[in-house]
C-alpha cells in the first residue's frame, strides 16, 4: 500500500541564465511546500547544474522541461531537453584535474556529488533526459514524527453588556427582569 501519493511539478522554459534562477527559486518553494525544506539547496545545486549545461551544450534549441517529482521516499529532479547528444562525462581522474576556479567540466561532477544517484537517459529520437535523486526518507519519517498541525484556536468570544443609562429598581411587587445577551 503506498502511504504517501506522488507529488510531481514541472516547469518549461528556455534554459537562459535568467530563468535558471528562476526554476532555482520555483525547485526551492515548491519543496518548502512539501515541507522538504533540508533538501533545497542540494536540489536547487543540482537544477542550476543541469539547466546550465542545457544553456551551454544543447542544441538545436536551449529549450526544456524541468521535472520534480517525490515518490514515497525519493525525490527525482530530472531536465528533459532536444539534444540527443548523451553528456561526455569525465572520470573521477579528469574531474580531479579540473582547476578550482574553472566552471567549464564540473556540472556533472557537482550534481554525483551532491545526490544520491544520477543518470542519463535518451529521450526518443529527439533528446535526452539528465535526472538525480535525493533521499527523502528521513524527511518523510520526521513529518510523521511530529504531531499533526491544529488550527489556530479562535480565543471566545467576549460578550460585555453595556448599559448607558442605570436603571432604577425594580418594584419589590413587580417579576424580576433576565438580562439577555445578544
Amino acid at each position: 500500500m503506498i502511504s504517501h501519493p506522488s507529488r510531481h511539478c514541472t516547469v518549461e522554459l528556455q534554459a537562459l541564465p535568467s530563468r535558471i534562477g528562476q526554476v532555482r527559486r520555483i525547485v526551492s518553494a515548491q519543496l518548502r511546500y512539501w515541507h522538504l525544506d533540508p533538501l533545497i539547496d542540494r536540489a536547487a545545486l543540482g537544477v542550476t547544474e543541469l539547466l546550465t549545461n542545457v544553456h551551454q551544450h544543447a542544441r538545436p534549441d536551449k529549450s526544456c522541461t524541468v521535472e520534480i517529482e517525490l515518490l514515497l521516499d525519493r525525490l527525482t529532479v530530472s531536465v528533459r531537453d532536444h539534444d540527443p547528444r548523451l553528456p561526455v562525462v569525465a572520470d573521477a581522474d579528469e574531474a580531479v584535474g579540473v582547476a578550482p576556479l574553472d566552471t567549464c567540466g564540473r556540472g556533472l561532477a557537482i550534481v554525483a556529488a551532491v545526490s544520491e544517484s544520477w543518470g542519463v537517459r535518451p529521450d526518443g529520437d529527439n533528446g535526452k533526459v539528465v535526472w538525480f535523486t535525493l533521499p527523502a526518507a528521513s524527511e518523510a519519517k520526521s513529518r510523521s514524527a511530529r504531531p499533526p498541525r491544529r488550527a489556530a484556536q479562535k480565543p471566545a468570544p467576549l460578550f460585555v453588556e453595556l448599559d448607558p443609562a442605570p436603571r432604577a429598581p425594580a418594584p419589590a411587587h413587580a417579576p424580576a427582569r433576565s438580562a439577555v445577551v445578544g
